[in-house]
């Protein structure tokens, strides 16, 4: 695959969004904190391990110095990555992620290297717009996510700190 645009995102799984966005603030000065619910209200074409599947997650985003984008993610319901990665390693590091120009070009790419699809969904954004999809990667122990970002995002749930 041709290289990957700059990765911009680092993702932990957490078993608490609410006390992790607090604890990483307290700790690392991370914030502020924005977090959305998505799953089947707001997610089409959802996929795990290959076939449709339904999910829920809450996730919550920060930057640190407008160059790295944090992600806290909890998963709630239904399959996942993140509830499979909670019940074999508990909460941790968990994928590193990149925006890409062209979702459906990046992805066939990586298809085309032999990345391993995980999990993708699409729709996420204010107008429907916005995907992601995690892969595994030949020889490299962690996830990688393609994320095309949604021109508008729906308006957060909670800011933290307000």
């Amino acid at each position: 695959m041709e290289r990957f645009p700059q990765f911009k995102q680092i993702a932990f799984v957490v078993e608490d969004l609410d006390e992790a966005v607090r604890s990483f603030h307290a700790n690392f000065g991370i914030g502020p904190w924005r977090a959305w619910s998505l799953g089947p209200h707001n997610l089409r074409e959802m996929v795990y391990g290959g076939a449709p599947a339904e999910f829920a997650f809450r996730h919550a985003l920060a930057w640190q110095n407008d160059q790295v984008q944090f992600e806290l993610v909890q998963p709630l319901t239904g399959p996942s990555i993140f509830a499979d990665h909670l019940k074999r390693h508990g909460p941790g590091l968990h994928h590193l992620g990149t925006y890409v120009a062209d979702h459906a070009a990046a992805v066939r790419a990586a298809l085309h290297e032999g990345y391993e699809p995980l999990q993708s969904a699409r729709g996420f954004g204010a107008e429907g717009d916005g995907a992601f999809a995690y892969f595994t990667a030949p020889g490299v122990p962690t996830v990688v996510e393609l994320i095309d970002a949604p021109r508008v995002r729906i308006p957060p749930e909670f800011e933290y700190p307000a």
